[in-house]
């Protein structure tokens, strides 16, 4: 297929995903945090801010699973298929998350919420699928563009949660269902059938014997999973504790969260959109600083006033973009020999193991106060961009190349 149509369709499928997985950001903390008492937030009598962070747990542990298991599975059964199965099942896990808020079953939310981030999964197949058909600029130029995608679903998610939610607490649930849907038909239309390729063996043999994880053996994506890991946790503390923040702080409703992440969302999307081109910098000494620039604007959240936290949390989008369009290129050039949708899909399943070692961790910091769960993201995100220097300087592999194709 031309390359203009695979990179529209592939944003199209980033933009759906992720603005179906972004709708709860700003509806939950009102919800939880709310004064009058309900079968959400007293479940079991347990805390609101614990079960607030179970809330947010349970969604990033499906999508660990799912990535780590999509992007190899893409390797052996078809970007495609892949592509198809995960659009139409995440449409049904919005499904579900609707009923579970109209009947207030916080069971039900949580299973459905699990589903539905097993199923959006999907992000290191198309990846994967862009870096099979494309080359060089174009690559990754088209990475970025799809990270941009992904970026503006979390602007489009939680401002469609805000203009709707007046409808009810299910109606944006049932609109990210049914534009999936509408992805997945234009998907089936627009994708080229691809054939399958890899290792042979079922589907539940190739997802237990080549996930992400397996990689892992290797010393240089060990390295690159723990600085990953690390930087990815200051991003995920920061992007599931700053809505709490703002109703903490600033007494934010769901639609004031929702005209923050606006703000945020934008920078984030404009930002990729000039983040793929070259440079005459090595990828590692980029992506160091741009971690670096992260970690200070979390700390402004963490450690300033309601203001200064305000232009935090929108600056965060500018150095987030240019480092994830840096380093998913340098880690397509640098280990794309293990397979694409592996290596993508480790990159993906880091970020959602790093949600939830910040959900649990959110859940015992924030019954003390919410900005400590901050200050740790900011400071991990800090080491991660040390740690990346340091490895700019011990790698004997050929760092700029990626920079200057």
């Amino acid at each position: 297929m031309k390359n203009h149509l695979l990179i529209a369709t592939a944003c199209l499928l980033g933009l759906l995903a992720t603005t179906g997985a972004s709708l709860p950001y700003p509806i939950l903390p009102p919800l939880f945090a709310a004064s009058t008492p309900n079968n959400l937030n007293h479940f079991l009598g347990l805390p609101p801010n614990l079960l607030f962070s179970i809330a947010l747990l349970i969604n990033p542990l499906g999508l660990l699973l799912g990535n780590a298991v999509m992007g190899p599975l893409s390797d052996r059964f078809g970007r495609r298929k892949l592509v198809l199965v995960t659009a139409a099942g995440a449409a049904l896990g919005h499904v579900l998350t609707a009923g579970a808020l109209a009947m207030e079953s916080y069971p039900l939310f949580l299973a459905a919420r699990f589903g539905t981030g097993l199923m959006e999964g999907q992000a290191p197949v198309v990846r994967a699928l862009l870096a099979d058909k494309l080359e060089g600029d174009l690559r990754n130029r088209a990475l970025s563009w799809f990270n941009g995608a992904l970026h503006l679903g979390w602007l489009f998610g939680p401002l469609m949660a805000g203009i709707t939610i007046s409808l009810g607490l299910s109606v944006p649930f049932y609109i990210a269902a049914g534009a999936l849907l509408l992805g997945a038909c234009l998907a089936f239309v627009a994708l080229d059938r691809d054939k399958a390729h890899g290792h042979v063996g079922s589907w539940l043999s190739v997802a237990r014997e080549r996930h992400a994880f397996n990689l892992l053996r290797h010393e240089d994506l060990r390295l690159l999973f723990i600085v990953q890991l690390a930087y990815t946790c200051g991003v995920t503390g920061f992007y599931e504790f700053y809505p709490l923040w703002l109703v903490e702080i600033g007494h934010f409703d769901t639609r004031g969260i929702s005209l923050v992440n606006v703000g945020l969302c934008g920078v984030m999307t404009l930002s990729a959109a000039v983040a793929g081109g070259p440079s005459r910098h090595d990828p590692l000494r980029r992506s160091s600083l741009y971690a670096v620039a992260v970690a200070l604007a979390i700390a402004c959240v963490a450690l300033g006033n309601l203001w200064l936290g305000l232009a935090g949390i929108v600056f965060f989008g500018l150095p987030h973009a240019f480092y994830n369009a840096t380093i998913q290129a340098w880690a397509a050039d640098r280990f794309g020999s293990h397979g694409l949708g592996s290596v993508m899909g480790l990159l993906s399943t880091t970020f959602c193991f790093a949600n939830i070692v910040m959900a649990l961790g959110g859940a015992v910091l924030t019954l003390f106060d919410t900005r400590l769960i901050l200050l740790t993201g900011a400071g991990l995100s800090a080491w991660a961009a040390w740690r990346m220097r340091v490895w700019r300087w011990d790698d004997p592999a050929p760092v700029v190349k990626a920079a200057i194709e």
